[in-house]
């Protein structure tokens, strides 16, 4: 019976691959978020210096439904997409007030 391979130890080798997938994923995830407040923060300068307000609703409308797009595309569930985008919305647009003040 040599060669045979345990089904727990291939079920534990399985996911011990599918979690290390996930932290490579979570890291990129994170990383991504903070060049992306990197620029959302530049653009929180150029409103404030321009007087400029701080939300800017026709392109964050059009945002929510290009993701929803991409979601769909990604097989990700649209709704969730949806919820996501709109609470890093908001984080954006209060990072531009509190810039504004």
């Amino acid at each position: 019976m040599t060669g045979l391979v345990d089904p727990s130890l291939r079920a534990a080798e399985l996911l011990a691959n599918h979690r290390d997938s996930i932290d490579r994923l979570d890291a990129i995830l994170v990383y991504t978020l903070g060049e992306r407040f990197k620029h959302t923060q530049a653009v929180g300068r150029l409103k404030a210096e321009h007087q400029l307000p701080p939300s800017d609703p026709a392109r964050e409308e059009r945002q929510i439904e290009r993701l929803e797009w991409l979601a769909k595309e990604a097989d990700l569930d649209p709704e969730f997409a949806k919820k996501f985008l709109n609470f890093i919305i908001s984080e954006v647009i209060r990072h531009h007030e509190n810039l504004q003040r």
